[in-house]
C-alpha cells in the first residue's frame, strides 16, 4: 500500500508566515513598517504623527494617540520622573474621570489596574451627566456645562 500524500499543513503560506514576523509591531493596531519607539516608554509605535489632519480631531494616528490620549504620555510631556502609574503628580493634575479615562483606554501599552472612584460630571445648568471623554460640553467659571446648554447660552456658536 502506497504511503498517503503529505498533506500541506492548514494556514502555512507565504502570507501567513510573513505576518508571524518575530520583528517589532506597533503595539497597539499591530502595524510592522514605519515605525519608531516612543519617547515616554520606548514601546513600538507606528511613526504617523504626519498623518493628522490639523484641528480633525481624527483617532487615526497611533503616535499621536498614545501622546495625548494617555497618562503615559502625558506623565513624559510634565517631565515627570519614574513610572506613570506611580507618579504622585499626575493624579493631582488631570481631573479624574479624565485620570481613569487617559489610563485605561485602547491608546495605553500598560493599562491602569485598578482605577479610582470617581463620581459623575454633571452640567452646571441643567444637571445632566457629562461624559468628559466624549467631548461635546464647554468648560467655565462655574463648571462644566453639556452640549445643549452650552448652545443655548450661545446661539451663534454652532452654525
Amino acid at each position: 500500500m502506497p504511503s498517503p500524500t503529505p498533506r500541506k499543513r492548514k494556514g502555512t503560506n507565504q502570507r501567513t508566515l510573513a505576518s508571524k514576523s518575530t520583528g517589532p509591531k506597533c503595539g497597539l493596531c499591530s502595524a510592522i513598517t514605519n515605525l519608531t519607539r516612543t519617547e515616554c516608554c520606548g514601546q513600538w509605535i507606528c511613526d504617523d504623527e504626519d498623518q493628522y489632519v490639523l484641528f480633525s480631531y481624527s483617532l487615526n494616528s497611533c503616535s499621536r494617540n498614545h501622546g495625548r490620549y494617555t497618562v503615559c504620555g502625558f506623565h513624559h510631556s510634565e517631565g515627570h520622573f519614574g513610572h506613570w502609574k506611580e507618579c504622585p503628580e499626575c493624579p493631582k493634575h488631570i481631573e479624574t474621570e479624565m485620570y481613569v479615562y487617559y489610563g485605561t483606554n485602547k491608546y495605553n501599552f500598560d493599562v491602569l489596574v485598578n482605577p479610582p472612584d470617581y463620581g459623575p460630571t454633571r452640567c452646571h445648568s441643567c444637571g445632566a451627566i457629562i461624559v468628559l471623554a466624549n467631548g461635546g460640553y464647554s468648560q467655565g467659571s462655574e463648571g462644566y456645562r453639556c452640549g445643549t446648554c452650552t448652545a443655548a447660552e450661545h446661539p451663534g456658536l454652532h452654525r
